[in-house]
């Protein structure tokens, strides 16, 4: 897991975060890491799978004959 350091915090910042930390019953460390994650990866952001499966559905499904092609590949050739 990656680490970051914050510098320059100002102290008001600071005391704010632990507050709110405490309010939610977590470390100040925890808290930061619930932000930045929110701030991020928000709740309502577009979900690529979601999306084309309903899509799919909507469309009622399709029917793809996806049939493996078992013939063998030519190595690359670099020259």
């Amino acid at each position: 897991m990656s680490v970051v350091t914050v510098r320059n915090l100002p102290e008001e910042v600071h005391r704010a975060l632990k507050l709110r930390a405490a309010q939610h019953g977590r470390s100040t460390e925890a808290e930061i890491r619930k932000i930045l994650e929110e701030a991020v990866r928000p709740e309502e952001r577009v979900k690529i799978g979601s999306e084309l499966a309903a899509f799919g559905q909507q469309l009622e499904g399709i029917n793809l004959d996806v049939t493996r092609d078992k013939t063998p590949t030519e190595p690359a050739v670099f020259e």
